[in-house]
């Protein structure tokens, strides 16, 4: 059997198993996109999680829409190094992470507003949380894209059309991810922002793609300006 005939044969299957198993009220975007892949998804939630992949820039905007919702939890202030915490004040700060702040079962590590079936962030079936759930599939999509955005460099690079976001001349093959405010400069200085506004410094409209020149010329300003100010020592 060719490539192309096993493909066929999988989606038709899939979308079979996608169809039954989709309840009738199911989001409409999510069920085009699922179509509309080369290997369809089988069922619902993995059409929803493939869905937030491909519009991580929306993942983005609505994660942190739902924390802004949420708001800051009393009591809670950015720390980091114990157990439980963020090892480094270059990981997003979580305060739906830890365990005395956790809200449980049935609402989002991330944001701290309740999931619904399929992941999904608006209760579509009147059903209440899912109990069993404890992310958004758009909050998984935001959460790597914080941590890790240099595994989004094709979506940052086609957003600043393929230009440098500091030189605006072409982006070359060696470019890199940068934030545009450092990350230890949000730790120093702007540490009691209030928590759901803290999380667009990981978020895209802190990120950039730009010419490794560029880089290392804006690191080493980073690095004077870290020797012209006496700070407390910085968390590894």
């Amino acid at each position: 059997m060719k490539m192309s005939e096993t493909q066929a044969l999988y989606n038709k299957r899939a979308l079979a198993r996608l169809t039954r198993a989709t309840p009738e009220v199911f989001p409409a975007p999510v069920l085009i996109h699922a179509r509309g892949l080369r290997w369809t998804p089988p069922m619902p939630r993995l059409a929803a999680d493939s869905y937030w992949r491909a519009h991580v820039i929306r993942a983005d905007r609505l994660a942190r829409a739902l924390a802004a919702r949420s708001g800051t939890p009393d009591d809670w202030t950015w720390r980091t190094g114990k157990r439980g915490l963020p090892e480094s004040f270059r990981q997003p700060p979580a305060p739906y992470r830890e365990k005395k702040f956790s809200r449980g079962p049935g609402f989002c590590c991330v944001c701290g507003q309740a999931v619904y079936r399929f992941g999904w962030h608006r209760d579509l079936w009147d059903a209440g949380p899912n109990r069993r759930a404890a992310w958004h599939s758009a909050c998984v999509t935001a959460w790597r894209l914080w941590n890790a955005p240099s595994d989004h460099d094709r979506m940052l690079r086609r957003l600043q059309s393929r230009r440098c976001a500091q030189s605006g001349g072409r982006l070359w093959k060696t470019a890199e991810i940068d934030h545009r405010v450092p990350l230890f400069q949000v730790w120093q200085e702007r540490r009691d922002t209030p928590w759901p506004q803290l999380l667009a410094y990981w978020g895209v409209p802190n990120l950039q793609v730009i010419n490794r020149d560029v880089h290392a010329a804006k690191c080493a300003e980073e690095a004077k300006y870290r020797g012209l100010r006496r700070v407390e020592p910085l968390p590894v």
